[in-house]
C-alpha cells in the first residue's frame, strides 16, 4: 500500500512538473535602410531618427522619432501606414479620446501570483511585462468630469525632441507549421527558417513628414520580415533570479528572458488539455 501510494505520489509530481507554458519566437530581418545596433533598430537621415524594439508579447510595431532639425517637424498621420502581409493600416483613425479628472480606482482580492520580466528598452524607459493571477479580485471605478479631444492629423515633434507612437501588434496568433512542435521538449526545439518571399510575416512602416514650414511631403519606408520562428518550452526561454537592486537582494524571485534583442519577438501560449496536435 505504501509502495502504491508513493508511485502516485511520484506521478503526480512528474506531471505536474511538466512545462504547461511555451514561448513562440520570431526573428526578423531589417531592410537594406535600417542598421541594427545594440540601441534597437535604426533608420536615419538628415532630419529624423527613428527606433524600433520589436521585444514584446505579439510583437510592438512602436517607433520613436527623433527631431535632429532646429526646425518642428511634423508627421503626418493620415498620409502614413503601418502595412503587414501588403495590408495597410491607418495611423490616423479621426478618434475622439476622452480625458477624465478625478478618477479612483480600488482593486480587492484574496490572493495573487505574479511574475514580471523586466528590462530597459531602447527608449530608455523601463519595461516590465507582466502577468497575475488573482484569486476573486474586484475592481471599481469612479470618475468625474471628462474633456474629450479628437485625434490630430498632424503631430508636431519639436526641435531636438522625440515623440513615440505605439499603435498595432505584428502578431498574437500562434503560428503553425508541421516542421516545428507545438509543445516541445528541449530536444525537439527546431528552426523554421524563411526567405522574404517565402516569409509569413512580412512588415513595416510607410510615414511622411514635413520640416518647418515646408508644403512638400518626404516619405520614409522601412520594411522587416520574419526570418525564423521557434517554440520553446517555458525553462528553456526563461530563468527566475532573486530580484537585485542597489546590491540588495529582495525575497521574490523575478524572470528574465534567456534570449531577447530589438529584432525579435514572441508570444507566450499554454499547453490545452486534450490537445491531439503534436504541430
Amino acid at each position: 500500500m505504501k509502495f502504491k501510494l508513493l508511485y502516485i505520489l511520484t506521478l503526480v509530481f512528474v506531471l505536474t512538473s511538466c512545462s504547461s507554458t511555451y514561448y513562440q519566437v520570431y526573428k526578423a530581418e531589417t531592410g537594406e535602410n535600417i542598421k541594427n545596433t545594440s540601441n534597437g533598430l535604426i533608420y536615419e537621415d538628415d532630419n529624423c531618427r527613428i527606433s524600433y524594439d520589436f521585444w514584446k508579447n505579439g510583437g510592438s510595431a512602436d517607433f520613436m522619432i527623433e527631431n535632429k532639425t532646429e526646425k518642428d517637424l511634423h508627421l503626418h498621420l493620415e498620409e502614413s501606414y503601418f502595412i503587414l502581409n501588403g495590408i495597410a493600416y491607418d495611423y490616423f483613425q479621426d478618434r475622439i479620446f476622452m480625458s477624465s479628472k478625478g478618477t479612483a480606482a480600488s482593486r480587492v482580492k484574496r490572493s495573487s501570483n505574479k511574475t514580471s520580466l523586466s528590462g530597459m528598452n531602447i527608449f530608455n524607459i523601463w519595461q516590465t511585462n507582466s502577468k497575475t493571477l488573482e484569486d476573486g479580485a474586484e475592481v471599481a471605478i469612479s470618475s468625474g468630469a471628462g474633456v474629450s479631444y479628437r485625434e490630430k492629423e498632424i503631430v508636431t515633434i519639436p526641435a531636438g525632441t522625440a515623440k513615440i507612437f505605439n499603435e498595432f501588434q505584428i502578431n498574437n496568433q500562434l503560428f503553425r507549421d508541421c516542421d516545428l512542435y507545438k509543445y516541445p521538449n528541449k530536444r525537439q526545439i527546431n528552426t523554421k527558417n524563411y526567405s522574404e518571399a517565402k516569409s509569413p510575416f512580412v512588415f513595416g512602416n510607410l510615414l511622411a513628414y514635413s520640416v518647418g514650414e515646408e508644403e512638400a511631403l518626404r516619405q520614409i519606408e522601412n520594411q522587416f520580415y520574419v526570418s525564423a520562428i521557434t517554440n520553446y518550452p517555458e525553462k528553456e526561454f526563461v530563468e527566475a533570479e532573486r530580484e537585485e537592486f542597489c546590491g540588495d537582494k529582495g525575497s521574490s524571485e523575478v524572470k528574465y528572458f534567456k534570449k531577447s534583442s530589438a529584432d525579435a519577438f514572441y508570444i507566450k501560449y499554454t499547453k490545452k488539455d486534450g490537445d491531439p496536435f503534436q504541430h
